[in-house]
């Protein structure tokens, strides 16, 4: 797919929908408007404190899937909106915020996804980040990419960004991250895919998938894979010059806490927190069946801990 960089296609419809809302006596305002990618719409959610002074801004970019802008995903149980409790916890705390359903996550989009890759996702950033670098609203621009979007969010740096937060940002390529997730799982589905990813590599296709596999590595997701393969986040963290926040939950199950101390290692000058208690989808759990639990119950809290490691980096830098 082409993907244009022609400002004249950094465009915006008209807004959609504007709502005060009182938090914590403080009015919240939420704008939803549409930018497009070309052909693709990427609808989102702009919320910040009502204030005269400029606020710093967040932009979020979402991990792996059909993720809206809410931090939910349709046809699977994660119905939870964690990405707007993070924006609205980061509003609470003075923090303007970003949000943007990924390109997958819009029915309207899904004609036209073929031959997608990761770099069609920096993209979409880029895009937002164009459209409030000049925003006379906000102070600064920080970029937050969790899980995949940590690698996106690295790629899609640009000078108009003051800072960067990885949130359970993968150390090493897909293709390694992903062996290591199944192998978790059952030896031979690791082995399987170590097989699938050379073949993958050598020939551009894989001719025979075990069928519980088949979902991961189906036919119209062999390109977008062997794309992801080739981009390695430990040696695109060092191409980042400004301020780096790494941030994993000790309780996460999908990436462990050794992959924000590798990011580290390759970025020194980063600033690194492990966050007690936190799973991948951000909340506070204290023990196994919680963490399962919290993927679909929205009751369990997003960690306080992110909350303040995130606000006190961000303001830090901004002033």
């Amino acid at each position: 797919m082409n993907v244009t960089k022609d400002k004249s296609m950094y465009k915006v419809s008209i807004i959609l929908f504007f709502l005060a809302l009182e938090v914590g006596g403080q009015k919240i305002i939420s704008e939803d408007f549409t930018l497009y990618n070309g052909n693709i719409a990427l609808s989102g959610t702009l919320s910040y404190p009502e204030t005269a002074e400029k606020l710093p801004l967040v932009l979020f970019v979402a991990g792996s899937g059909n993720v809206d802008r809410n931090g939910n995903q349709a046809g699977t149980p994660i119905q939870i909106g964690y990405i707007k409790t993070l924006a609205d916890s980061l509003n609470a705390n003075g923090l303007a915020f970003y949000r943007y359903d990924k390109r997958t996550a819009t029915p309207a989009n899904l004609d036209k996804l073929g031959g997608i890759t990761l770099l069609d996702f920096v993209e979409d950033a880029k895009i937002a980040i164009e459209r409030f670098k000049d925003d006379p609203r906000f102070s600064s621009i920080s970029l937050i990419g969790h899980s995949q979007g940590s690698l996106v969010a690295m790629l899609a740096c640009t000078h108009a960004v003051k800072s960067y937060i990885s949130i359970a940002g993968p150390s090493t390529t897909i293709d390694k991250t992903l062996i290591e997730q199944l192998k978790k799982q059952n030896t031979d589905f690791g082995d399987a895919a170590t097989q699938y990813f050379e073949e993958l590599q050598r020939t551009d296709t894989i001719r025979d998938v075990n069928p519980l596999l088949r979902s991961l590595f189906a036919p119209q997701n062999q390109k977008f894979l062997k794309n992801w393969m080739q981009l390695d986040p430990f040696e695109e963290i060092k191409k980042i010059t400004v301020p780096i926040l790494l941030l994993n939950g000790d309780a996460d199950l999908q990436v462990s806490i050794e992959n924000a101390e590798k990011l580290k290692q390759a970025q020194p000058n980063a600033t690194l927190y492990i966050v007690p208690k936190m799973n991948h989808v951000l909340k506070e759990v204290n023990s196994l069946t919680e963490n399962y639990n919290a993927y679909s119950d929205t009751n369990f809290p997003i960690s306080r801990q992110l909350i303040r490691h995130i606000t006190d980096f961000i303001t830090k830098k901004d002033e």
